[in-house]
């Protein structure tokens, strides 16, 4: 058996998780992708927020935050409306049919915790644990950084010039 790269497996693992969340969203017919559960997680806790400070909050980057409002709106889940005290800033809340989907949503989301909890289980470290680790240590040590450090595609860039 090949070994798959680091970038491989992580795509691979994530298609796989991603992919059954987002079946279990459709077999409770909800129209609701994975990766609005962030954004759905920070409105839950704040009436309106800034797209900044959604992704602050929700550990992503603020394109991302962006692209998810942006296909969050399309699907009628959230809105947009001006700041009070600045018109440019977009403050972002759940909307009608948002706040009717949470409960149907936080059960997908504990089915979801309890599959986690049962994977973890069957893992010799649990993955929980490993990948909280793993940011932990990019977050002091950035990849980019280990990747310089490494420096043999550097190395080859160098010679190429």
């Amino acid at each position: 058996m090949k070994k798959s790269s680091l970038g491989t497996q992580l795509r691979h693992l994530i298609e796989l998780l991603d992919g059954a969340v987002g079946a279990a969203y459709e077999e409770a017919g909800l129209r609701y992708r994975p990766r609005y559960t962030p954004v759905m997680r920070v409105l839950m806790a704040q009436d309106a927020a800034s797209i900044g400070s959604i992704a602050a909050a929700a550990g992503i980057t603020q394109p991302a935050a962006t692209q998810t409002v942006a296909l969050m709106i399309k699907e009628g889940l959230v809105f947009a409306s001006a700041g009070p005290e600045d018109g440019r800033q977009r403050l972002i809340q759940l909307t009608a049919q948002g706040r009717a989907m949470l409960p149907a949503i936080q059960r997908c989301w504990q089915a979801t915790a309890g599959a986690a909890a049962s994977l973890d289980a069957d893992l010799p470290f649990p993955l929980s644990q490993v990948l909280a680790h793993a940011i932990t240590a990019l977050e002091s040590k950035p990849f980019g950084a280990r990747i310089r450090e490494a420096g043999e595609c550097l190395d080859d860039i160098g010679k190429a010039s």
